[in-house]
């Protein structure tokens, strides 16, 4: 038979090669074993194949007849280098059909003469069918893996008769060597393809090999190295079929369809379970930042909100700001106070207070808004908001500018269909659908920091989104393939404006996932310490401050002042008419309920004849006249604190026990806040009143589930009145916007709390998450 082969070629030589050089490659080839899964039958007939070039090449007669048919085919070494470009040039798509036509193929394929198969000027040497599965491993070896394929994938269609008669050896060793052969092949297109960034060609040629390997039930290990390759490759196909036109919307959701499958390996955005993709937590946030700009608001929103209910910090983060673009683009501001109820979770362990003041401002709480840049800590961007509003009594307009700018700047770019909109807060407030909403929206402030109010400090932040310091570890590279191919990197490219969730911008290199991105603390939403975001905020507020100070002009500086003075005059009207008509009716009321209780108490008086004379019986609940029996509904509590003297653990664990109920029962949908004064003092109980009262006014809910472990407790050597406790609070929570379910958390975490004895009974002033 006749196979594409010339003996050059089979030597690896130029055909000006001298006779060293070829004794030289002989041996070369000749020691360089391929893979130990070959039998000896493809090893000898490889053998052969190599001592027959070497043999009539260094010949001199048998060498000048040879090179004579070899140029009489025109075949020189530019003509050369074309076929062979031609033929390496096939279409992946062209390649894939090759593969996945293996289960049309039919008995006849086989009945096909090879002789006919090669082009007429192609070089081609004869074989014996002996030396076939030789001349596969050699053109396996040459990356000729389309044309392996080609010549291999018909012999093993359907039972092969050629290879059961004998034709090419023992059938029990001969077909097991080609299914190698073809399955090698396979693997290193792939890799081949990975090299060229045909991410989703890449995946279906290991997918054949793997397919065909399962098929036979052969070579465990190659199909180890498959499925490995499959493993890394996902990110890649990924970001590949998600970069694809909106059109491809099959495609589109196959690629969403792999994520969904990786995020579940690995336990959420920032968890630590193995997806065998070899990208770290760091790494991994990188490639999910990256995805974002291919990603359209609606499908992020989806994705994010999942993944927040795992719980996920990370995952909460990028809600946020997906509902923030979307309820800014799409005029709709429930979206926004949705983010704004997430950040509760957030709040709790960073400094999300610029957010925050910005989720007020787009909802028309203007003192709220000054109230969250009162607590941010981030210098630069307060800087810049107070600079250009000082010749306002506010810092409104500076606020209206940053915010504009920040939206334009660092959310937008990261969604596929908001990137080329344009931001202005005058048409978002000139909306008659946001006027409605906020109009019908209560203005006090949604206190959202349950555990404890997040200061600035020093330390490492924890549980934060932060930007990348230095270059992290590279991510897993593609095999390297046989030809030269170039390596694949994630890389960190800098840029002068900063994204939503660090100070680097995310690009893609040609053949990569290029970026740079954000760091997590996968523990801190697991009972991590409270902390704040320092070392993101100097980044993220020196990327976004040097943005928008490059931006900014005077005109520009002014109408944003003109617009936060049209804003503030329109949003500050709102409440006070509203107060107005709630002040003069209420007033009201409680003129008509007092003189309707004035005629009742009269009547009574007239119809009850005198008034009794003389001493009254003397009545008092120590010495009751009738006994009164114990209620069973409420039981005696079965230790209860001591009056004086250190307060002991059981009593303890009631008092702590007795805040999560009272938690519970003030944000639950009963709105109960009055048990907060059973068991809170100041600073807490004002900051918990605020807080349940304003979820109480926007018909906002939690439902808590608890359990409580005290650790201990530690009195205060020099006040017998103050003393702290250490517990255990595991916390299942699901917060609701009305009957809309917003989002869950469940976590386990340390807290400290800070007891005093005020009239003989122990309150909790305060407490802190502890590492």
């Amino acid at each position: 038979m006749l196979i594409p082969l010339d003996y050059y070629r089979i030597l690896g030589l130029p055909i000006q090669a001298t006779a060293e050089q070829l004794q030289q490659a002989h041996r070369d080839r000749t020691l360089q074993l391929p893979r130990r899964e070959y039998s000896e039958v493809a090893i000898v007939a490889r053998k052969q194949l190599l001592d027959e070039a070497c043999a009539v090449l260094s010949d001199s007669d048998g060498r000048k007849a040879y090179d004579a048919s070899f140029l009489a085919k025109t075949y020189d070494r530019e003509s050369e280098a074309a076929i062979w470009a031609k033929q390496r040039s096939k279409t992946s798509a062209g390649a894939a059909t090759v593969l996945q036509d293996e289960a049309g193929e039919t008995a006849t394929s086989e009945s096909k003469d090879l002789d006919d198969a090669p082009d007429p000027h192609t070089p081609s040497i004869e074989i014996d069918d002996n030396q076939f599965v030789g001349a596969l491993l050699v053109l396996q070896e040459l990356g000729e893996y389309e044309l392996v394929q080609k010549l291999g994938r018909p012999y093993l269609n359907n039972g092969s008769i050629a290879i059961a008669e004998g034709r090419f050896g023992d059938p029990q060793l001969v077909r097991p060597d080609i299914v190698l052969t073809v399955s090698l092949a396979c693997l290193e297109l792939g890799r081949e393809q990975w090299q060229q960034g045909q991410y989703e060609n890449a995946a279906k040629s290991l997918e054949a090999g793997q397919e065909l390997l399962l098929r036979e039930s052969l070579f465990p290990s190659v199909r180890g190295e498959m499925q490995a390759d499959i493993y890394k490759l996902r990110p890649y196909n990924i970001l590949e079929l998600l970069s694809l036109p909106e059109e491809k919307v099959a495609e589109r959701r196959q690629g969403l369809q792999i994520l969904r499958e990786m995020l579940e390996e690995r336990g959420g955005i920032d968890g630590s379970g193995d997806d065998r993709s070899g990208l770290g937590i760091e790494d991994f946030l990188r490639f999910v930042q990256q995805l974002r700009k291919h990603l359209t608001s609606s499908e992020q929103q989806t994705l994010f909100e999942a993944e927040a209910g795992r719980p996920s910090a990370v995952a909460t983060y990028l809600s946020v700001y997906t509902l923030l673009a979307q309820g800014f683009a799409a005029r709709g501001p429930s979206m926004i106070r949705r983010a704004k109820l997430m950040l509760m979770q957030l709040g709790r362990r960073q400094d999300v207070h610029l957010e925050k003041a910005v989720c007020s401002l787009l909802l028309g709480q203007t003192e709220e808004a000054s109230r969250a840049l009162e607590l941010s800590s981030e210098k630069e961007p307060l800087a810049f908001i107070r600079e250009h509003s000082q010749d306002s009594p506010d810092l409104l307009p500076g606020l209206c500018l940053y915010a504009e700018h920040w939206l334009q700047e660092e959310v937008f770019p990261h969604f596929r269909d908001l990137a080329n909109q344009s931001v202005s807060l005058k048409d978002y407030f000139a909306d008659p659908k946001v006027q409605a909403y906020l109009e019908a929206l209560p203005q006090d402030a949604e206190t959202a920091n349950e555990w404890v109010v997040v200061q600035p400090r020093s330390g490492k932040p924890q549980g934060r989104l932060q930007p990348a310091g230095d270059r992290p570890p590279a991510p897993p590279q593609p095999p390297a393939a046989k030809q030269g191919a170039s390596t694949v990197t994630l890389t960190p490219v800098p840029s002068d404006s900063s994204t939503a969730a660090s100070g680097l911008k995310y690009q893609a290199t040609a053949v990569g996932l290029g970026a740079a991105s954000v760091v997590s603390n996968p523990t801190a939403t697991a009972g991590g310490a409270p902390s704040t975001s320092k070392q993101r905020r100097r980044s993220h507020s020196t990327g976004r401050n040097g943005a928008i100070g490059q931006k900014v002009t005077g005109d520009l500086v002014d109408r944003a002042r003109t617009t936060a003075a049209q804003i503030s005059a329109q949003v500050k009207s709102m409440p006070r008419n509203r107060l107005a008509l709630f002040i003069v009716a209420g007033v009201l009321s409680l003129l008509i309920l007092w003189l309707i209780l004035s005629l009742l108490a009269s009547a009574l008086q007239a119809l009850s004849g005198p008034s009794l004379q003389g001493e009254q019986a003397s009545v008092s609940l120590e010495a009751p006249p009738v006994e009164i029996p114990a209620v069973s509904a409420v039981p005696e509590p079965s230790a209860a604190a001591p009056a004086s003297g250190a307060i002991t653990e059981e009593a303890a664990g009631q008092i702590v026990q007795s805040w999560l109920s009272a938690k519970a029962a003030a944000l639950g949908p009963n709105h109960a806040v009055e048990e907060l004064k059973q068991v809170l003092t100041e600073p807490a109980l004002s900051r918990w009143q605020l807080m349940a009262d304003a979820q109480k006014r926007n018909n906002a809910h939690q439902r808590y589930v608890h359990k409580l472990q005290v650790k201990g407790v530690t009195a205060n050597p020099t006040n017998p009145d103050r003393a702290e406790v250490e517990a255990q609070v595991a916390e299942k929570a699901e917060v609701f916007d009305a009957d809309r379910l917003v989002t869950s958390r469940n976590e386990n975490l340390r807290v400290r709390y800070d007891l005093i004895r005020q009239d003989g009974e122990w309150r909790i002033m305060d407490w802190q998450v502890m590492k």
